[in-house]
């Protein structure tokens, strides 16, 4: 059995060199990318997963949030079971996607209507067109370094370096070569929680925008969420301006029964949504007002913007999004968060017991860890901590958490799933004191603020 990663004896390398003859680089989806090789799971179950060498670690990825109720739960594969039975996908509506939306609608006041989509990337392009044809204009705002997918314009100035930022507005520049020029000149950019930049950017631009793109909670921020004054100063504009408030929900719906809008008493035109309610299955979605989501009626001829996809809705994803939003009620995430406390608690614990400074933050079931001096605020602190050695740090910190049982994300984002429990978060604490031990011990001082 590996136990240490690196290994190039281990099955996992050995399967590595395969997939680079069939793969750029071995790779088809670049969140599993890893060197020297990839790990390559076997299966999963609950809280844990076990890769092909035979190796079991507590997941605190999740598959990137996706999976609240942990891997394999039995309610989830029993629907997709029968389902499967049944078929996989017809060209025909089907039951399970009524029942499935009547399920998210109650949760939120402004889930009036839903429209259902295959993942996060493609809710966010889809509100994005829908406000370009509601209000005939063509210009976004968004705020700089916050992830909203793989659409052309939500990547824009995904990664800036202090070359963009500018002296007064950040500017707004690709983030895959080649990203057309007249993209990045229809996408505003902000600093997120910057109300005094922020107002000043927008008033700029006023009568042009057709949409602010919000996250609530952004990972690539630091995990500080969303203030007051920084939501309703985006509320209160779009509002006034004519502009549509989209709300990116993909990963914050975990944050409570409304998703983060709920809790932080935002009232958005358009929200977002994917991760946890296709139970672990390919999806996204729409939810919005009756207005908003106007754009895309087809009852009466070609909607304004047309949404379709040969697995849209499907019924797999729909009776597993069923199954996992049974289990989403107000106990189970009140457990999960006060468990996340827990679990900040713990990291922030092995961090101060190994001398070694740290920001933890995050909301709920969320955590982010940055190698930082101060809590970040903005991109460009956790860009500014990470130059300075933190990206190096956490990279570090992954491979030894690997190593004493723990997967955790390079990036610092963690999750927690509802099969875990206090033990699971004190094995989180131990592994992360011994692996903060273990890079000290190897002289990586240097890397830490």
């Amino acid at each position: 059995m590996t136990i240490r990663f690196p290994d190039p004896n281990s099955r996992s390398a050995a399967l590595f060199e395969r997939a680079k003859r069939v793969f750029p680089s071995g790779s088809t989806r670049g969140q599993t990318y890893m060197r020297p090789y990839m790990i390559y799971a076997r299966e999963a179950r609950g809280c844990r997963i076990t890769d092909v060498d035979g190796v079991e670690r507590l997941d605190f990825i999740n598959n990137f949030t996706t999976q609240l109720h942990g891997h394999s739960h039995p309610s989830i594969v029993a629907a997709l079971q029968a389902q499967a039975a049944k078929g996989t996908g017809f060209n025909f509506a089907t039951v399970a996607e009524i029942e499935l939306a009547e399920m998210i609608q109650p949760r939120a006041k402004s889930f009036e209507r839903i429209r259902f989509c295959n993942t996060g990337t493609e809710a966010v392009m889809h509100a994005i067109k829908a406000a370009r044809a509601l209000t005939g204009r063509t210009k976004i705002a968004k705020c700089e370094g916050v992830y909203h997918g793989a659409y052309d314009y939500a990547e824009i100035s995904l990664d800036p370096d202090p070359q963009a930022w500018g002296h007064d507005d950040p500017s707004s520049v690709g983030f895959t070569k080649g990203a057309a020029e007249s993209i990045q000149g229809d996408v505003v950019m902000v600093p997120f929680n910057d109300v005094a930049t922020t107002r000043r950017v927008l008033e700029k631009h006023k009568g042009q925008l057709a949409a602010f793109v919000l996250d609530a909670v952004p990972s690539r921020c630091g995990g500080s969420p969303v203030t007051p004054a920084y939501a309703t100063l985006v509320r209160d504009y779009t509002k006034k301006d004519g502009a549509l408030m989209i709300l990116d929900e993909v990963v914050t719906f975990r944050l409570g029964l409304g998703g983060a809008q709920t809790l932080y008493g935002i009232a958005p035109d358009i929200t977002t949504l994917g991760k946890i309610i296709g139970g672990g299955l390919a999806v996204g979605a729409l939810a919005g007002t009756v207005d908003a989501m106007a754009a895309f009626d087809q009852s009466q001829g070609k909607a304004l913007v047309p949404q379709s996809g040969t697995f849209t809705a499907n019924p797999l994803t729909m009776v597993a999004g069923i199954a996992s939003m049974k289990l989403v009620t107000e106990e189970s995430l009140s457990r999960l968060n006060a468990l996340g406390d827990k679990a900040r608690r713990a990291v922030r614990d092995a961090f101060r017991t190994a001398g070694v400074t740290a920001q933890v933050l995050g909301e709920g079931s969320l955590i982010v860890l940055t190698f930082a001096k101060e809590p970040p605020a903005t991109y460009r602190d956790v860009y500014l901590a990470n130059a300075a050695g933190g990206a190096q740090a956490m990279e570090e910190l992954w491979q030894r958490l690997l190593n004493h049982g723990v997967f955790w994300s390079t990036t610092g984002l963690g999750c927690l799933s509802t099969p875990m429990g206090e033990v699971e978060i004190d094995q989180l604490g131990t592994a992360m004191l011994a692996s903060l031990r273990a890079m000290k011990a190897d002289d990586l001082d240097r890397l830490f603020p």
